[in-house]
């Protein structure tokens, strides 16, 4: 009798709850800061997750953004302060209050909630289709996530759900060459936070690479000239309804200028970072400790990306993403949460992971959740000021 080989097995088939694993994985970890942070509040958890920049856009949601003059930075009435936020997370918790009957503060809070969700499924998907990507490195992205020191975030009236929820569908669509997706999710994050430059300038690369190489007909055109309408189209609006008589380019200035007159916040190369590196580690804080930590790492881990030949559009995306908060002079403790939308940074650390043993795995991920949420509770009862 010839040899036929082995018998085949059957593919096991997939787990049916496999498609909840990445909301489990999101929520569980989310929720373990969030009832941290509960049990550490000596005031209503409510009010904690709507705290500092949260009550900006709970007013501009409810009241639009002619408020009347408030102090600037230098303490000067200024009306036109408010500008400085986005208009797309505001103008979607109003629609939602007005559509459901919730108020206000439910609504950002479900959105943020429904974001970081729409967030996890993207991370699964771009961490099953790098270059090395699997299924369990996926769902180790949305661990690492949503452990991330300042993960609280992704569940306060803030932006950073919703804009890491369009940037890491833009990402996929453009992996997957998808370009109609990939430019309308990047026109869409540039309405919801300055952030979404990193985004336009990797799509507009990606479609001129495209159409250097001939590939794809003219959508990679019709992405490179639609990216960039969300972002400087606000940038347009706002410069039209504070220097109505200015030019073009004194209009798209504009919002840079209202950051610095509202919050001292300017461009500077980095200067003021690399004097908060300088000076921090006498500090003593713990707070500022891990400040230090997270900016550290995530100049390192450009590298690292680059070393595990990462694709060039999330490794610059990134770095985009980098350069924008550690090169101001904004907030140096906001450092790691203006950091969280550079998530593809956590790739190669995922991608690493799936190849360790579970004992191992369950050691990290406890010990990075344990510690995102001792930070979170912390910046938000402890923590003095702004984050």
């Amino acid at each position: 009798m010839p040899f036929s080989g082995p018998p085949v097995m059957p593919a096991a088939r997939p787990s049916r709850w496999l498609p909840f694993v990445p909301a489990a994985i999101y929520l569980g970890v989310r929720g373990t800061g969030m009832l941290v942070l509960a049990a550490a509040a000596d005031t209503g958890l409510t009010d904690r997750l709507t705290a500092w920049d949260g009550l900006w856009y709970l007013k501009i949601a409810a009241h639009g953004y002619d408020l009347g003059p408030i102090p600037d930075a230098d303490g000067h009435p200024n009306p036109f302060t408010r500008r400085a936020f986005f208009p797309a997370y505001p103008a979607l918790l109003h629609a939602l209050s007005a559509a459901t009957g919730l108020n206000l503060t439910a609504a950002a809070l479900l959105v943020s909630a429904v974001a970081g969700l729409v967030t996890a499924y993207g991370l699964a998907r771009l961490g099953r289709i790098v270059r090395g990507g699997s299924r369990r490195a996926g769902h180790l992205l949305v661990a690492l996530f949503a452990a991330a020191p300042m993960g609280i975030v992704l569940s306060m009236a803030y932006t950073e759900a919703l804009f890491c929820a369009l940037a890491v569908w833009v990402l996929v669509a453009l992996l997957e060459r998808r370009w109609l997706p990939a430019a309308l999710g990047t026109a869409a994050a540039g309405l919801v936070r300055p952030t979404s430059l990193a985004l336009v300038v990797v799509v507009v690369a990606a479609a001129l690479l495209a159409l250097h190489r001939r590939r794809d007909g003219l959508r990679p055109l019709a992405a490179a000239l639609l990216a960039p309408a969300g972002l400087f189209g606000y940038l347009w609006w706002t410069g039209l309804r504070v220097h109505p008589e200015a030019g073009l380019f004194t209009r798209l200035g504009t919002w840079s200028e209202l950051e610095q007159q509202g919050w001292a916040t300017r461009f500077d190369g980095g200067a003021a970072t690399l004097r908060f590196l300088r000076d921090a580690p006498w500090s003593g804080d713990g707070m500022t400790l891990l400040t230090v930590a997270v900016v550290l790492a995530s100049v390192v881990l450009p590298a690292v990306a680059l070393r595990g030949r990462l694709e060039w559009p999330l490794t610059g995306y990134a770095v985009l993403v980098m350069v924008q908060c550690l090169g101001s002079t904004s907030l140096m403790h906001a450092k790691p949460r203006l950091l969280l939308p550079a998530f593809t940074l956590l790739i190669p650390a995922a991608i690493g992971l799936a190849k360790r043993r579970r004992g191992t795995v369950v050691l990290i991920l406890t010990a990075a959740t344990a510690v995102s949420a001792w930070y979170g509770a912390y910046a938000l009862t402890v923590w003095k000021y702004a984050i």
